[in-house]
């Protein structure tokens, strides 16, 4: 069997050194070449897999030409993922784009107009979609083993988009200041805030949990703070027909949720349990099913080996 041929174009968002880990690792996939047009962005990628001179490229389109790859990942700003699908599409490829989706439903538009044209597949990089304690919420769900969802609370974020790189090397302080005031995570116009990048996350798995069901309104408040033209902090509220679900995004809490820290003891009500601000968390309440006991609170609790320890969902029903 022939591998999968993946090329990673763009690295603008630092997920691209783990997503081309990922192709790395498999062994059903090679690197066939790799693109930015910064040279420095890519030393990294080229010294962890040991990518030959002539698979690295500054021109997106000679790449595509001359690698051929079965599959692109995309890892561009927000705001630019349109206009790189639609760069892209065109050679014939599947396409992998980071998360999330885009900036505005009319560029997701696009990008699936420009996919459409080829007959070839769009992916979005949503890995919790993939974990297994996530598809078992999903079963139990499906199943009717636990009831009917009622509503959805999710809060995640880290330190700060500036304060890690692929694979999680920390960066200091001092190079986070100085990178700023030049990162896209902090411009509007790129497509940066905490909203825009973590978010998604929560409402795909509420979205996912509750069947495709739209909220029947979206309210949305977010703080920036002085000095910034970007979101650190946002709140997002959904009311659907059966009640309020709440998707919280945070940059600036002290640690990362996947650095191993002690769990604290959450309170006796999902509603009111205080949990760290390095906790990424799903929190769904459930109506019983028939079969079950309505008068005793249990609860559920999973966590995906990937946080170490930091990531857990808490289901109440």
């Amino acid at each position: 069997m022939a591998k999968w041929r993946v090329a990673g174009i763009n690295f603008d968002h630092f997920h691209m050194g783990d997503l081309l880990r990922e192709a790395f690792n498999h062994p059903d996939a090679e690197i066939v070449g790799i693109c930015d047009a910064d040279p420095k962005r890519m030393q990294g990628a080229i010294d962890n897999f040991g990518i030959a001179a002539d698979r690295v490229y500054t021109d997106p389109e000679k790449c595509l030409a001359e690698t051929k790859p079965d599959l692109v990942i995309l890892c561009p700003a927000t705001a630019e993922h349109a206009a790189w699908v639609e760069r892209v599409a065109p050679a014939g490829v599947n396409i992998l784009m980071e998360k999330p989706f885009a900036a505005s439903i009319a560029d997701a538009d696009r990008m699936i107009a420009a996919v459409q044209k080829t007959g070839k597949l769009l992916a979005i990089n949503w890995p919790l979609a993939w974990y297994r304690s996530h598809n078992t919420t999903k079963r139990l769900i499906d199943e009717g083993v636990i009831g009917e969802v009622v509503e959805v609370h999710f809060y995640d974020g880290n330190r700060g988009p500036l304060y890690h790189l692929a694979d999680k090397v920390e960066v200091t302080d001092e190079e986070v200041r100085e990178g700023k005031p030049h990162s896209w995570f902090y411009k509007k116009e790129a497509g940066g805030g905490s909203l825009l990048d973590y978010v998604g996350y929560g409402v795909t798995l509420g979205s996912w949990f509750m069947n495709g069901e739209t909220p029947v309104e979206v309210t949305c408040v977010m703080d920036e703070p002085q000095g910034l033209e970007v979101d650190e902090h946002s709140v997002t509220v959904c009311r659907y027909k059966r009640g309020l679900s709440k998707f919280e995004t945070r940059w600036g809490t002290f640690t990362d949720p996947w650095t191993l820290q002690p769990q604290p003891k959450s309170s006796s009500s999902a509603r009111t349990a205080r949990l760290p601000a390095t906790t990424m968390t799903t929190m769904s309440r459930f109506r019983p099913a028939p079969s079950a006991s309505s008068s005793k609170l249990r609860r559920i609790r999973w966590q995906h080996p990937a946080a170490r320890g930091m990531s857990r969902s808490l289901l109440k029903f």
